[in-house]
């Protein structure tokens, strides 16, 4: 067995078994620990087929991004772990139909993939480039040819955060008081300070003191 072929099983072990571990982890910060752990070792199996663009931006968007926000939403949310039980048996029937479905689309996938010497085989459509790494044939592709796509698609994605961004938005309330800084800065010690003689015998607590 060949080197590549070594770490190709590990790669792919470890990437199985974590991703079993995220949806049967009774912790939800070991869900995303496990969900990071996948995500590094499918970079691992894009680096094995020559695609370093997709390992690269798999662990700097996912790993970097995706799963770092995960974790801070898990850790500071105070999640009832009883609850989510109750909604786990209530919401058992969909998620076994919804397993039962992509089970046959992976079996369906499966089969064609097997049975290929049998399919037609559609040629590429752009040449693929040998002398210029997997990153800059991409940037090559992506900039020429779908330049005008790529341009929409950073407009939709824009236009998706300015809409997140005013629904989180929250209406101001009226009733509640909110400090001035024009009115601070502007304040005079004479408005500020206020020196009350208090009667004799009676403390600063009871009514007395400098205000």
């Amino acid at each position: 067995m060949t080197l590549p072929a070594i770490f190709f099983y590990l790669f792919a072990s470890v990437t199985v078994a974590s991703g079993l571990m995220v949806i049967s982890s009774k912790n939800a910060v070991h869900s995303v620990l496990f969900l990071i752990l996948a995500f590094v070792n499918a970079a691992g199996l894009f680096v094995l087929m020559g695609a370093e663009f997709l390992a690269m931006i798999l662990v700097v968007v996912y790993v970097g991004a995706v799963a770092v926000l995960f974790m801070f939403v898990t850790m500071m949310l105070d999640v009832d772990y009883a609850e989510l039980r109750e909604g786990f048996l209530q919401y058992l029937p969909v998620g076994v139909l919804v397993g039962l479905v992509m089970l046959a689309e992976l079996v369906l996938v499966v089969g064609g993939w097997t049975a290929a010497g049998s399919l037609p085989v559609t040629q590429a459509r752009a040449p693929i480039p040998t002398d210029v790494t997997n990153a800059e044939a991409i940037g090559r592709v992506l900039y020429t040819d779908y330049l005008l796509l790529f341009q929409a698609a950073g407009l939709v994605l824009l236009t998706a955060m300015i809409g997140a961004i005013v629904l989180t938005l929250r209406e101001r309330r009226l009733d509640v008081k909110r400090q001035d800084i024009t009115v601070q800065n502007t304040r005079r010690p004479s408005e500020a300070i206020e020196v009350v003689t208090p009667p004799t015998g009676q403390g600063i607590a009871e009514g007395g003191g400098v205000r």
